[in-house]
């Protein structure tokens, strides 16, 4: 398929100290292959987090950050790569019971797809104005409701839709910040001394369908009417 390969399949996976707490940092590279996820990334991912599950479990308090630059699935993996971002997201879940899982979304490739699933899944979402989060992509979507209906050539429609102002105003991340190295390193720490969310946003699902229940359908919906339909009802 003219693939070129990459030792690490695009995920870098880091084991260390953060402010001298010990923690799992993993890495996914947009610029391989729009940083979709396989069966080797996938794994190791996967692998790391449960690894730090395990720690945690052995008394070794273990937190975790998620680096996501990723289009979701490697489309030419098929089932491997579905398989492994389904490891991926029950793997988040069995960490987040014991540290908080962090996922930070800052450049320009975004975070879709199951992966955007696994976005969700963590105890806490920082974004920047440059991160965009979707199930699907721009592209996807013009191609299945036409370019009338989304434009993925429209930047500003784009991010006024799935950029990181508006996902954080819905709800959908904890925290917007510039692309700064020095302040999302801040948050996070800020993050890991809170500790474990009251209630971690997948476990808010009523909420959220309470507000799509609330949602007239016949009209087109805007980033404006958006914003509004998420902000109507206070968060848990």
């Amino acid at each position: 398929q003219g693939i070129v390969a990459q030792a690490d399949d695009g995920v870098v996976i880091c084991k260390g100290l953060l402010d001298g707490q010990p923690a799992v940092i993993a890495a996914i590279e947009g610029g391989f292959q729009g940083g979709s996820l396989g069966e080797v990334g996938g794994a190791k991912l996967a692998s790391a987090l449960e690894l730090a599950a395990a720690d945690n479990r052995q008394g070794i308090p273990t937190p975790a950050v998620i680096l996501f630059e990723t289009g979701g699935v490697r489309l030419q993996e098929a089932n491997l790569g579905l398989a492994a971002i389904a490891e991926i997201h029950a793997a988040i879940v069995d960490l987040a019971r014991y540290q908080p899982v962090i996922g930070i979304i800052a450049g320009t490739v975004g975070c879709f797809g199951g992966m955007s699933i696994a976005a969700g899944l963590c105890s806490y979402l920082i974004v920047t104005r440059e991160a965009r989060l979707g199930l699907n992509g721009p592209q996807v979507i013009e191609q299945e409701a036409g370019v009338a209906e989304y434009d993925s050539r429209n930047r500003p429609f784009i991010w006024s839709l799935t950029g990181g102002e508006q996902r954080q105003a819905c709800g959908l991340a904890d925290a917007l910040l510039d692309d700064d190295s020095v302040l999302i390193r801040q948050q996070l720490l800020q993050f890991m001394a809170n500790g474990l969310p009251a209630q971690p946003r997948h476990r808010r699902s009523q909420h959220m369908l309470q507000r799509l229940r609330a949602m007239d359908s016949t009209s087109q919906a805007d980033a404006a009417s958006a914003r509004q339909l998420f902000q109507s009802g206070a968060h848990p």
